[in-house]
C-alpha cells in the first residue's frame, strides 16, 4: 500500500464548512428541498462551494481559503444573502443550530448519492439520526508533522470550541439539559473519538495503512474524530462545533482557531503523551452538558476550574496573536459571549418567550437570514 500523502498548504490559512437546516416556512419542520435549492443557487455562482449533505433537509457551505478573518466573514455574509434570497422564493428558510428542535429522525430521506447511500447501508438508523448540523474549521499546515502536533495540542481546547458554538439544547421535541446534544449523536459512531497517540506523519501512516488493510476504513472520511488531519487539503480539521445561529459567530470561532494555532506553533505548549487525553472525555462532556459553566480538569496541574475562566485566560493569551492576524474584533465578540451566553442560551430564551418549538425555529431562521 502506498503512503498517504499530505499536501502542504500555507500555514494559518483557514476556512469553514457549515451544515445548515432547510425548514418549511409554514410549520418550520425540516424540508427535503436541498436539490431544488442547490440547483437555483448554483446559477448565482457564490464564492466557495455548496454541497448536499447526508439527508435531503441539509446543505453544506464550504468557504474559500482565507488568510484573514474579515475576508472570511465577508464571504460568509455574501453566501448567506444569496442562499436566503433563493430560499424565500421556495417558501423555505435556512437556519443554524446543531439540531433541529423537534424533527423526527425516522422522517428523513437519505440524499441519493453513492457515498451517502453507502453510509446509510453501513450504519443503519444512525445515518438518519445524523441529521445534525456542525461547523468544521480547517487550519492550513505547512507540513504533515505540524498537522500531527496541532491535532494533539488542540485537544485541550475542544471544550472551548464546544461551549462557544453550542446551539443544540433541544432534540426530538425535548430540552435535553445539554448545551450541545449534537455531539452525543456523533459519539454513537464507532470511529468517533480522538486520533491515536502517534507522534509523526510516518507513525500516522502506519496506523492508517493497518486500518485500511483490516478493511475498517476506506478513506480518511471514515474517521469521525473530534479533530483530524485532512491530508488532501493540507489542514487540520476541528469538528466539534455545532453550527452557530449566525455566520458572524461562525467567523468568530474560526478566527479563534487560527489564533490558537498560531500560538500553539510558536509556544509549543504541549508535550505529546498520554496525559493530553487523560481528561479529554470528562472535559468534553462538561462542555456539552454545561457550556461555559462546565468544570475542566487539567491533568498536568490537577487543577479544576470553570470553562468560562479558562476561556477568558486563553483569550488573553491569544490577544497578541489576534492582533497580528487582524482578528481582535472576533476575540472581543467571543469574550462578550462568555457573559452574555452562547446560542444554546439564546434558544432556551426563545422557547421561554414563545412557548413553542416551531416559533423557536422561526426565530432562529430569522436570525440566520438577518442582514448585519
Amino acid at each position: 500500500m502506498s503512503a498517504l500523502a499530505f499536501t502542504s498548504s500555507s500555514a494559518l490559512t483557514f476556512g469553514v464548512e457549515l451544515e445548515l437546516m432547510l425548514v418549511d416556512t409554514r410549520h418550520f419542520n425540516l424540508a427535503p428541498d436541498a436539490d431544488d435549492l442547490l440547483r437555483r443557487v448554483t446559477r448565482a455562482a457564490p464564492q466557495g462551494e455548496l454541497k448536499p449533505e447526508l439527508t435531503q433537509s441539509m446543505i453544506e457551505i464550504n468557504t474559500s481559503v482565507h488568510e484573514h478573518y474579515a475576508a472570511l466573514l465577508a464571504e460568509l455574509r455574501s453566501t448567506r444573502d444569496v442562499l436566503a434570497g433563493h430560499a424565500r422564493k421556495m417558501n423555505v428558510a435556512l437556519a443554524g443550530g446543531g439540531t433541529h428542535p423537534f424533527q423526527k429522525w425516522s422522517d428523513r430521506r437519505i440524499y441519493p448519492n453513492e457515498r451517502f447511500l453507502s453510509v446509510s447501508e453501513k450504519y443503519g438508523f444512525l445515518a438518519k439520526q445524523f441529521t445534525v448540523f456542525g461547523q468544521h474549521v480547517h487550519v492550513g499546515c505547512a507540513s504533515a508533522d505540524d498537522a500531527i502536533y496541532l491535532t494533539h495540542a488542540l485537544i485541550r481546547y475542544v471544550p472551548h470550541f464546544i461551549a462557544l458554538a453550542a446551539s443544540s439544547p433541544f432534540y426530538q421535541g425535548v430540552d435535553t439539559a445539554f448545551d450541545s446534544s449534537r455531539l452525543s449523536i456523533v459519539n454513537a459512531f464507532p470511529l468517533s473519538g480522538t486520533m491515536p497517540l502517534v507522534r509523526s506523519w510516518n507513525e500516522f501512516n502506519r496506523y492508517y495503512e493497518r486500518m485500511l488493510g483490516l478493511g475498517i476504513v476506506k478513506s480518511m472520511k471514515d474517521f469521525y474524530w473530534d479533530i483530524r488531519p485532512k491530508p488532501e487539503y493540507g489542514t487540520v480539521e476541528i469538528r466539534v462545533c455545532d453550527t452557530p445561529l449566525t455566520v458572524d459567530r461562525a467567523a468568530h470561532i474560526a478566527a479563534f482557531a487560527q489564533a490558537l494555532a498560531r500560538w500553539i506553533w510558536e509556544a509549543r505548549p504541549v508535550e505529546i503523551g498520554p496525559d493530553i487525553y487523560l481528561t479529554h472525555s470528562y472535559n468534553r462532556f462538561q462542555a456539552c452538558r454545561h457550556g461555559f459553566a462546565g468544570m475542566l480538569v487539567d491533568a498536568a496541574t490537577g487543577r479544576t476550574r470553570s470553562l468560562a475562566d479558562d476561556l477568558r485566560e486563553t483569550l488573553e493569551t491569544l490577544a497578541p496573536h489576534a492582533q497580528m492576524l487582524d482578528s481582535q474584533a472576533a476575540m472581543a465578540a467571543l469574550a462578550r459571549m462568555i457573559d452574555e451566553g452562547n446560542h444554546a442560551a439564546w434558544l432556551r430564551r426563545a422557547f421561554s418567550e414563545t412557548g413553542t418549538l416551531p416559533d423557536v425555529v422561526r426565530r432562529q431562521s430569522e436570525l440566520w437570514a438577518a442582514a448585519d
